[in-house]
């Protein structure tokens, strides 16, 4: 079962290539392929993280990524772009990739991390962009502390009780088995439509996920893989939270075809937030803003601005 889980594993997370790059002349420019993996060390814990546009100033937007992911699942155009204005910052949350610790295993858990990483880095306010699961961690977040955030991009992800959000495990393993089957990657499936655009887009999305050649994450454990299904599980199964009380602006975004985190979630979010907007692409699924990543950089980048 642990060599099965193993194998899953690196079908949902990168499996990065570690090939050398010659020496440069001048330092590049950097970008998201070249940012360097730092740490920082707080609560016993060392989180991995990288920031981009430190230079741009104003309120920092904190990045909460998707099931079994690490740093390098991060699609560099969403980086890169939303780095062109702001100051990006991405970590690793306990126990995940490079960062240490036990692993958590409930959103309430991750919230408490992602807190601590923010007030660690000496931030008052942010901005949070989650995506997936990291939708429902910065949930869990403003909930806690909403004095800590200015405005949050949910993408990809639902409320606590959310409908199929039980089944994620489920729907994730069987696409583990497709990609094992047809020599894929399984976030062709998991993330896109069986259509022509949909199977275009993800193999441009994996693509550009092998743009970074080094200093490459850790790829997630599997106890922490474990922690995070059962942190969904539990989120699956809780009463709604009462969102109303979230005053913040949300953007809520996701594809009009979510196998991962049903589309109706995204509806129903959307309708519990009294301050959202919301967009649906379309012929999209779980992965819908890296397939309309160009789109989502440009209206993130006008949500926040305003």
């Amino acid at each position: 079962m642990k060599n099965l889980l193993k194998t899953a594993l690196m079908g949902l997370a990168l499996s990065a290539s570690l090939h050398a790059s010659p020496l440069l002349a001048a330092e590049p420019a950097a970008t998201w392929k070249n940012v360097p993996t730092q740490t920082l060390t707080t609560g016993g814990v060392s989180y991995a993280y990288r920031e981009l546009g430190q230079h741009n100033g104003g309120t920092p937007l904190v990045m909460l990524t998707h099931l079994a992911a690490v740093l390098d699942n991060w699609d560099p155009r969403i980086v890169d772009g939303l780095a062109a204005k702001h100051h990006v910052i991405t970590f690793d949350n306990r126990g995940i990739g490079a960062s240490t610790g036990s692993p958590a295993s409930s959103m309430e858990q991750m919230a408490d991390d992602a807190i601590t990483f923010i007030k660690a880095k000496g931030h008052r306010q942010v901005d949070l962009l989650g995506f997936s699961l990291g939708g429902m961690v910065a949930q869990a977040v403003v909930l806690k502390e909403p004095q800590l955030v200015r405005k949050m991009v949910l993408a990809g992800t639902g409320p606590a009780g959310g409908e199929g959000i039980t089944t994620v495990a489920g729907v994730t393993f069987y696409d583990i088995l497709r990609g094992l089957f047809t020599g894929q990657d399984a976030k062709q499936f998991l993330f896109f439509t069986r259509t022509p655009g949909g199977i275009e887009a993800g193999k441009a999305f994996l693509a550009r996920l092998q743009e970074r050649t080094e200093d490459h994450d850790q790829e997630i454990s599997v106890g922490a893989f474990m922690a995070q299904l059962e942190a969904l599980r539990v989120w699956g199964k809780q009463a709604p939270a009462d969102l109303s009380v979230v005053k913040q602006p949300v953007l809520v975004v996701n594809g009009d075809h979510d196998r991962m985190v049903p589309t109706v979630n995204t509806h129903d979010l959307a309708k519990r937030l009294p301050n959202s907007q919301l967009i649906v692409y379309p012929d999209a699924g779980h992965g819908g803003l890296f397939q309309f990543h160009a789109d989502f950089v440009r209206s993130t980048l006008e949500f926040l601005a305003r």
